[in-house]
């Protein structure tokens, strides 16, 4: 076990620095590791319709100040926090503009039989967002991006049980707040 860790984290640190030197495939290969987490962090903030574009905004950022990271084990929380950041600046650019909300996405959607499908997850999630961020983020990258605790671990440097602490609270106030809109 501990070798493979060793390896994988190796393998890793190469991938980092060959992108930081200018390798494109060596960013396409992060970029499929940690496009999940970047989602997740997004959607845990920004609406759903507009996640997608700034994964993009976030690995494009990444790219171009990725020669300043100082190490590459730094580099799940540097790029954790590029995406929060990111999310924040949205929200800043968004006062600017007039904002076009969930609700007008929702009742837009091209595809009509989905409609109480997309509703349910609308509703979902921004139950999910109105947590805790500690409970929110977990929640996302488990229920929406489908990792497992090991792998929001890995990503977010949380320990193992802390993870696990988080999803099981998460997943307790999401439950209370779900019981309070069925009775709505």
């Amino acid at each position: 076990m501990m070798m493979l860790v060793a390896v994988e984290t190796s393998d890793e640190d190469g991938l980092i620095r060959a992108a930081a030197g200018g390798d494109r495939s060596a960013f396409g290969e992060l970029y499929l590791r940690y496009a999940r987490m970047v989602h997740g962090i997004l959607l845990s903030r920004v609406p759903a319709g507009d996640a997608e574009d700034l994964v993009q905004d976030v690995f494009l950022s990444a790219m171009r100040q990725l020669r300043g990271l100082r190490t590459a084990a730094a580099f799940r929380g540097w790029l954790g926090a590029i995406a929060r950041n990111r999310a924040m600046d949205y929200f800043r650019e968004s006062r600017k503009t007039v904002p076009l909300d969930e609700q007008n996405e929702r009742q837009h959607a091209p595809h009509q039989a989905l409609h109480q499908t997309s509703e349910d997850a609308f509703l979902v999630l921004g139950m999910i967002r109105g947590l805790p961020e500690a409970y929110r983020e977990t929640l996302i990258l488990r229920l929406v991006e489908g990792m497992t605790g090991p792998e929001i671990a890995k990503v977010t440097g949380l320990t193992p049980d802390s993870v696990r602490v988080n999803l099981c609270r998460g997943m307790k106030m999401l439950r209370e707040l779900a019981g309070g809109a069925e009775t709505k």
